[in-house]
């Protein structure tokens, strides 16, 4: 899984939802929308989950500068 952000040529800002096969290398699915709350996101991956099955593992792509990072910046996670 993995977040992008980017912008339009009209400036609008949008994000995408990438969801990747590890093993395979084979792009499931992208989301993109200008807003992305939680509930959009596990409702996605529950669609998602249907048609696919649940993975064994989920691995999530997280850059050092980005706003996902910066939010367990003091929680328990492993990044």
């Amino acid at each position: 899984m993995d977040f992008m952000s980017d912008s339009s040529q009209t400036q609008r800002r949008f994000r995408s939802f990438n969801v990747i096969d590890d093993f395979n290398r084979e792009t499931l699915d992208v989301d993109i929308a200008v807003s992305l709350p939680t509930g959009r996101i596990t409702r996605y991956l529950d669609k998602l989950a249907e048609y696919h099955s649940y993975p064994l593992k989920i691995r999530a792509i997280i850059d050092r500068n980005s706003p996902e990072k910066r939010s367990l910046t003091g929680q328990n996670h492993m990044v």
